[in-house]
């Protein structure tokens, strides 16, 4: 994987309960359309960023954080116990996984790539040409 530069970043679930400092780089950004990836996120894809070297602080709540592994497979979802929401995974050795949406601080990459692409959701396809609204339409 390709490093990409970036600076120390905080993040931290919905409910404020459990929070984080992730202190490195990251070495790819990943838009993940697996079957696996669509069920825990309840989406089209998760959108994960994967470092080799950096490394994660807890600073808040960590008896909170819990983790799930799916039998048979390397497919793992760490997550907030109190509100679910999707945490920074240490459970592969030597790779950290963080899901982009729990970070408080913004990214400045862009995703390097879609994976898992031959198991893309049949409904995503043309999403940009569809309209869009600020807040939730009337």
């Amino acid at each position: 994987m390709k490093e990409i530069l970036m600076t120390d970043h905080v993040g931290s679930c919905l409910c404020g309960t459990v929070k984080f400092e992730v202190k490195g780089d990251f070495n790819g950004f990943y838009l993940c359309h697996c079957q696996h990836c669509q069920k825990d996120t309840g989406s089209a894809h998760a959108a994960n960023l994967f470092s080799q070297s950096a490394k994660l602080v807890w600073r808040s709540g960590a008896d909170a954080v819990t983790s799930f592994t799916l039998p048979g497979t390397r497919h793992n979802k760490s997550f907030c116990k109190l509100c679910g929401s999707a945490l920074p995974n240490t459970q592969i050795p030597d790779l950290l996984v963080i899901p982009a949406g729990c970070l408080d601080t913004e990214i400045s990459i862009v995703p390097t790539a879609h994976i898992f692409s031959s198991s893309k959701a049949v409904w995503d396809e043309g999403l940009e040409d569809l309209p869009k609204f600020e807040g939730l339409p009337d």
